[in-house]
């Protein structure tokens, strides 16, 4: 929990007072390796915070998923659209490897904005970290070759890269799993 609180000091000031307000509502959730924690068709209640693991955001299709985000150890995590309309949610969310979760529901987080004064600014920047993310990714595809777009992926996490299946990483970067075996032979 005391990850979380470094998070935030990194941009804000937090009271010991506020800090426990906020933690009081903190729950923490264990979970397996390949578990579905949001499906299609169900609303995200939770704002989470990564303690570990890896999580995949991605669109089940009959063949082949459309992997479109990852996210790692020390992020804030949610299917956020769905979580501020509190709509169901048109993709889903799972585990790639053993995760532990803090989580806040949409419930306690907007009491949380109600009743502190450093509550808005915690909601705005992890809201603002995981817009930014989007944006990046989108730009990214964008601009990027295939090769950058997996290099860049490889500089930023490259020991959580190696427990992510390549599948799912050729899906992620755009292009087939024999397409990136070409790239990784390349570069290798």
């Amino acid at each position: 929990m005391e990850q979380i609180r470094r998070y935030f000091e990194r941009s804000v000031s937090i009271t010991d007072v506020e800090w426990s307000v906020f933690a009081s509502k903190l729950i923490c959730q264990k979970f397996p390796k390949k578990h579905k924690l949001l499906d299609i068709g169900e609303t995200e209640n939770y704002l989470s915070f990564i303690e570990n693991g890896i999580l995949r955001f991605y669109i089940p299709k009959e063949e082949n998923d459309f992997t479109f985000s990852f996210s790692f150890d020390d992020e804030f995590v949610s299917a956020y659209d769905s979580f501020l309309t509190q709509k169901p949610c048109k993709y889903a969310v799972e585990t790639l490897t053993e995760t532990v979760l803090w989580r806040i529901s949409y419930k306690d987080l907007q009491q949380i904005y109600d009743e502190t004064k450093i509550g808005n600014e915690i909601g705005r920047l992890a809201s603002e970290k995981l817009y930014l993310e989007n944006v990046e990714r989108e730009i990214s595809l964008l601009t990027l070759t295939a090769e950058k777009r997996y290099l860049r992926l490889f500089t930023e996490h490259p020991r959580l890269l190696k427990q992510i299946p390549l599948k799912y990483i050729a899906s992620y970067i755009g292009i087939t799993p024999q397409a990136l075996s070409r790239i990784r032979r390349q570069i290798s």
